[in-house]
């Protein structure tokens, strides 16, 4: 037997709108007449107040903060200062500017969240290097070459090294000025110093002989730093290079004999 289906007709070829189901509000119709939403942060336009006495600058202030930042840090990280890292973000096209007018290049790595200036080196009489970076002695640089090139390779964004596999990484120096072991173990520990003093290397709290390398390393080390520093270390390695250290020096005193490693465009 066949059994025919109720069917709601309105006269036309064209089904009937079904009503809505029970329970289910109607569409609200005036979706489209709502403003949108910014996808990014708005830069700020209006007014702002000096922050001294003759202060004409055309920037807000978080921006001349970011610009602060720039200049006196090797990095600005958004995982240890993740308000700098807004700031530097939101007003990097700005900050590019003020940076050009002082040679200087602004490099943002966004994958590591690393924001940092570079000198740029051309031919005037008239320029002047503005980055005045503290000396990193030989070790600091084998140091950190070491590390940029364990920072690339690791996978882990979390690495940790402890304080006896960094004095393995120089397994390979053998020159005739560190035939003293005792100093050799000084001269490592003075770079490990140095490289947690600019944050490449995090000391653990609950372990001061293991620490974090920190990812902004493969940022700032760049290619050409890379290829510089294991030039530099392939002729200190090779040249046997002698120290004019007389027996019993007190180490406070020593120094490292080799050229300090701040090229132009490759200062970090």
């Amino acid at each position: 037997m066949t059994t025919e289906t109720d069917a709601v007709t309105t006269g036309t070829d064209e089904p009937a709108t079904p009503p809505p189901a029970v329970g289910v509000p109607d569409e609200y119709a005036g979706f489209d007449d709502l403003p949108a939403v910014p996808k990014t942060a708005v830069a700020d336009t209006g007014p702002r107040a000096p922050r001294f006495d003759g202060d004409v600058s055309a920037l807000p202030d978080r921006a001349c903060w970011a610009l602060q930042n720039l200049l006196t840090r090797r990095y600005v990280s958004g995982d240890r200062q993740p308000q700098l890292w807004a700031w530097v973000s939101e007003y990097q096209d700005d900050l590019r500017v003020r940076l050009s007018e002082l040679d200087l290049r602004l490099r943002i790595v966004d994958e590591l969240q690393v924001a940092f200036v570079e000198q740029v080196g051309y031919d005037s009489r008239w320029g002047r290097r503005i980055l005045k970076r503290e000396t990193i002695n030989t070790y600091d640089a084998i140091l950190a070459l070491h590390l940029a090139k364990y920072a690339r390779t690791a996978r882990d964004e979390h690495m940790l090294i402890t304080r006896e596999e960094i004095h393995e990484l120089f397994a390979g120096v053998t020159n005739t000025i560190d035939r003293d072991l005792a100093l050799f173990d000084k001269r490592i520990e003075r770079a490990i110093e140095k490289l947690d003093e600019i944050e490449f290397l995090r000391k653990q709290r609950d372990d001061p002989d293991t620490f974090v390398v920190s990812p902004a390393i493969s940022a700032v080390m760049t290619a050409s730093v890379i290829t510089d520093l294991q030039k530099q270390f392939d002729q200190f390695i090779g040249a046997g290079e002698t120290g004019d250290e007389e027996p019993g020096e007190d180490d406070g005193a020593a120094t490292d004999r080799t050229e300090d490693i701040d090229d132009e465009g490759d200062d970090w």
